[in-house]
């Protein structure tokens, strides 16, 4: 993706945040970018001096990315469950650092440690449990493979630390095109 078309999306995001913490009617993008009107996955981490204030987004969809971008925005700033007691406030929007993460679609793997950290992110289902972590989860954290995988399963998607292991268990890796406002200035 160019940079003017990611310069873009952030500044969608941007305006959608602020909108949704200042309580004004959701921002609603606009944008002619032909780049801008594909259709795929993304997510939305919104993080205040390095602290997580929410990140939420879809693995698929239906809506162009301009506007996919704008809703997954608004949403982790006011839907993020693990921050329903602290919501960004109006006066946190000055410090507030906004990355996109832009994915490709999801592939299912046979082996889990097949996975690279840092390049893919998972998502792990078995039944109506499921959780998943961004590829940059495993740089930030520093984990192994298998701390990846057990945090996945226990953290984010209430499964045992193991349950990775279990052949019955889906394991999907998926890569992303990841950009944020400290990144691109």
């Amino acid at each position: 993706m160019k940079t003017e078309s990611k310069k873009e999306l952030l500044k969608i995001a941007r305006k959608s945040v602020e909108a949704a913490v200042n309580y004004q009617p959701a921002y609603i993008s606009d944008s002619a970018n032909p780049e801008l009107k594909g259709k795929q996955g993304t997510f939305v981490t919104l993080k205040n001096k390095g602290r997580l204030r929410g990140c939420l987004g879809n693995f698929t969809s239906n809506i162009p990315l301009h506007e996919q971008i704008s809703n997954n925005a608004a949403s982790s700033a006011t839907q993020d469950s693990r921050f329903a007691l602290d919501r960004i406030t109006p006066a946190e929007l000055d410090e507030l650092d906004i990355e996109i993460s832009v994915l490709s679609p999801m592939q299912r793997i046979d082996n889990p440690l097949d996975l690279e950290l840092g390049v893919h992110g998972i998502y792990i289902k078995d039944g109506f449990n499921a959780g998943c972590f961004l590829p940059q989860v495993a740089v930030e954290t520093g984990w192994t493979k298998e701390e990846f995988l057990s945090k996945c399963c226990q953290s984010k998607a209430g499964m045992s630390p193991n349950a990775w292991k279990d052949k019955n268990v889906e394991v999907s890796v998926f890569t992303a095109e990841i950009f944020g406002e400290k990144s691109l200035g």
